[in-house]
This record gives structure tokens, C-alpha cells and sequence, in this order.
């Protein structure tokens, strides 16, 4: 093939849902409304946790990294789809829609780091409770979620690369709200099969271990819970890791049906739909997740309330009380 046309498409157009003009005025409000009260549910754990000194635990520092992430990972998407919601044109440049698919595989990945490390954080606070405050310290707590988010921000870079080599001399149309890598891939002017089969494998490896280690902490975790004689105690214990699996199961449940099922089977309708439950809805659910279930996020949300409109000082808000 003349390889003269590398690279020839200088932009791309995603479709994201296409429908009349007044439905995509109504989905505009509609994921707007959607991605506000995402920032205000997720920002309100981090600044609960950065304000009250008594969540300064390695079970909340993880808890309000995770909502940062999930602020960060709702932001790689929904701001350009609102775009194209109002958008006649609805485009996307070539370097702006392989930075988006870098960023937001590499925040993705990050999550399937995070969630198997906050599993293996309450494996060892309900398994190993006497030698939980001395292994995991709020400084090695540290140290492995900045190395999450250094593992995953590295895995992509050479995959996306070599996509970016690939000929797109037309069609430059991707029937999706996000540069995916299957939409990508498809409008490739060669066929790529090592190209796709690695990106497929590294996907699957790192979703099927995390994933696994996650199951292996919460059955090591379940034991350890029936063997508790009280009943209450038992209660606090399903509490406490009742809203880890509940996101667990979202997010994984979505994530393999898109990525671990072939992506070629699924109309890109189907996609669309996955797509936007792992990356848009779960991230707007997990905060009521959490605060829900937790007694002392609960409390803290309300002393953040209070705070905002009493107009206390840090200092008077950190050394409030729990009541």
C-alpha cells in the first residue's frame, strides 16, 4: 500500500448520540446537571477528609484519592461531549483525540489500581487488625497510591504510539463520544491485528488480576467476618466493605463487558451505552455510595455544611465533636 497518506486526517468527528436538535439541547442540561453534582458529590469527600483530622486514616486518604480520580477521570470525557452536544460540527483534532484516549485509559486504569488496593487496605484492617496501624502507615499509603498512579499513567504511552503511526487517510467519522480504541482502530487504513491484539491483552491482564485480587481479599475478608462472634460486629464489618464491592461491581461489571467481550460483537450503540455507565454514572453514584453507608463520611459531610455556612475557621471545624 502507498503510505503516502499517512496520518492525512487531521481531525476526527465523534458522533456521540446523535438525535435531534431540542434532544441534544435536552441531553446538554441533562449530563450537565449530571457532571455538577459528580464535582460537588466527589469534591465534598476530599475536602471532608482534607479538613477533619480524625479521617486522616489510610482507609479515607484512599477513599478521598479515589474521589479525586473519579473528578479527574469524569473530566477526560463529559466536558468535550458537552461540547458536541451544542456543536454543529462536533470535531475533534487528531493530537486532541489521541490525548483524550491516553488520559482516559491511563485515569481508568488508575481506578482498577486503586480499588484493589483499598480491598487489600480492609483485608488488613479486619484480617490483621493488631499489625494493621504499623504495615499500613498513612506514609506507605502514600507511596502506593502515587505509585497507581505512576504504574498506570505508564502502560498506554506505547500503545497509543504506535496507533498514532497507523495511515487515517479517511473515513475520519467515529460513532462514539470518546476516541476509543476500537473506533480507532476500525477507521485505520490498514488492518492492525498485533496492534489490536496487544491492547487487548494488556486490557485483559490488568482488569482479570486486579480483579482477582480483589475477589481473593474479600474472601479471606468474609471468613474472617463469620468467624466474628458478635453480631454487631459482623454488621459493621459487611457495612464497611459493603460499599467498596458495590463500586467493584460497577465498575468491573461495565468495564469487561467492554473490553474483555469482543469490541467488533458489540454495535456501537451497545458501546456508547457501557461506555458511558463506567465513565459518567458510576463516578455520579459512588459518592452516594459511600456517604450513605458511612457513619463518620456522614458526619464530616454534615460538619462540612455547617462549616460552609457558619463560615468557621479550620482550626473551630477540625476540633468539633463527632455527635
Amino acid at each position: 500500500m502507498n503510505m503516502s497518506g499517512v496520518n492525512t486526517v487531521t481531525e476526527f468527528i465523534l458522533l456521540s448520540f446523535p438525535c435531534s436538535r431540542e434532544v441534544q439541547v435536552l441531553l446538554f442540561v441533562l449530563f450537565s446537571v449530571s457532571y455538577i453534582l459528580t464535582l460537588m458529590g466527589n469534591g465534598a469527600i476530599v475536602f471532608a477528609v482534607k479538613l477533619d483530622h480524625r479521617l486522616h486514616t489510610p482507609m479515607y486518604t484512599l477513599l478521598a484519592n479515589f474521589s479525586f480520580l473519579e473528578m479527574c477521570y469524569i473530566n477526560t470525557t463529559v466536558p468535550n461531549m458537552l461540547r458536541n452536544f451544542l456543536s454543529d460540527t462536533k470535531t475533534i483534532s487528531f493530537t486532541a483525540c489521541f490525548l483524550q484516549f491516553y488520559f482516559f485509559f491511563s485515569m481508568g486504569i488508575t481506578e482498577t489500581f486503586l480499588l484493589p488496593l483499598m480491598a487489600f487496605d480492609r483485608y488488613l484492617a479486619i484480617c490483621r487488625p493488631l499489625h494493621y496501624p504499623t504495615i499500613m502507615s498513612s506514609h506507605l499509603c502514600m507511596n502506593l497510591v502515587g505509585l497507581c498512579w505512576v504504574t498506570a499513567f505508564l502502560c498506554y504511552p506505547v500503545p497509543i504510539y504506535f496507533i498514532t503511526q497507523l495511515p487515517f487517510c479517511g473515513p475520519n467519522i467515529i460513532d462514539h463520544f470518546v476516541c476509543d480504541p476500537g473506533p480507532l482502530l476500525a477507521l485505520s487504513c490498514i488492518p492492525a491485528p498485533g496492534i489490536e491484539l496487544s491492547c487487548s491483552i494488556l486490557s485483559s491482564l490488568i482488569i482479570f488480576i486486579t480483579f482477582f485480587f480483589i475477589l481473593w481479599s474479600y474472601t479471606l475478608v468474609l471468613r474472617a467476618v463469620l468467624r466474628v462472634p458478635s453480631a454487631a460486629g459482623r454488621r459493621k464489618a459487611f457495612s464497611t466493605c459493603g460499599s467498596h464491592l458495590a463500586v467493584v461491581s460497577l465498575f468491573y461489571g461495565t468495564i469487561m463487558m467492554m473490553y474483555i467481550s469482543p469490541t467488533s460483537g458489540n454495535p456501537a450503540g451497545i458501546q456508547k451505552i457501557v461506555t458511558l455507565l463506567y465513565s459518567a454514572v458510576t463516578p455520579l453514584i459512588n459518592p452516594l455510595i459511600y456517604s450513605l453507608r458511612n457513619k463518620d463520611m456522614k458526619i464530616a459531610l454534615r460538619k462540612i455544611q455547617m462549616f460552609t455556612k457558619t463560615g468557621q475557621s479550620k482550626q473551630e471545624f477540625m476540633s468539633e465533636p463527632r455527635s
